[in-house]
């Protein structure tokens, strides 16, 4: 044990050292329930440049991969003046890590579906306003996974008031607002089972 901690402790594996148990307790107080793994990633938790994994993931894995190498330079390299490479070697094979993980993630895991406006057209909707017409309105629609929008809403037809269903049937992307028609929410296929 005190082989273990003399290298744990010695350079440059001390560099990463404190660093892993940062990350060692950042995954426990979110496998308490403390934090979110996204935390830090800047409101949804995925950027463009990671393949949809978070920041934190991708960080956590450089330090444990930088971590492993420069201990294992510290063990094996008797030459003090010599470990000092390990230092260049752990951040290049931290490096090395994160791509590859990257890479594996984006073969593996699927795309992230983002929707768009167009994905509410063929939808039912209930009216937010005390009417809708050519001009005004607005509704509230679900999308498919529970969340739901308020939508700028127009139609031609009289009838739709505030607490009524409506079918989406058109987006009018110049005007930024749905077209929509009186409907029947029972025949809504969207309606969630009761």
């Amino acid at each position: 044990m005190a082989g273990f901690l003399r290298a744990a402790l010695g350079f440059p594996t001390v560099l990463f050292s404190f660093a892993l148990l940062v990350v060692a307790g950042y995954w426990l107080v979110v496998l308490l329930g403390g934090i979110g793994v996204d935390a830090f990633d800047g409101g949804d938790g995925v950027h463009a440049g990671t393949a949809g994994i978070p920041v934190t993931a991708m960080v956590s894995t450089g330090i444990v991969i930088a971590w492993f190498v420069a201990l294992a330079g510290d063990v094996l390299i008797d030459h003090r003046w010599l470990r000092v490479a390990a230092l260049p070697a752990a951040l290049g094979a931290a490096w090395v890590g994160i791509r590859l993980q990257r890479r594996l993630a984006h073969r593996l895991l699927p795309p992230e579906r983002v929707p768009s406006r167009e994905h509410f057209v063929g939808r039912v909707c209930v009216i937010r306003t005390s009417r809708v017409s050519a001009d005004f309105g607005q509704a509230e629609v679900t999308s498919d996974d529970g969340s739901t929008a308020t939508i700028q809403v127009r139609t031609h037809e009289a009838g739709l008031v505030s607490g009524s269903h409506a079918l989406i049937f058109d987006y009018d992307a110049d005007g930024e607002f749905f077209r929509v028609a009186p409907f029947d929410s029972a025949l809504d296929p969207h309606r969630p089972a009761v």
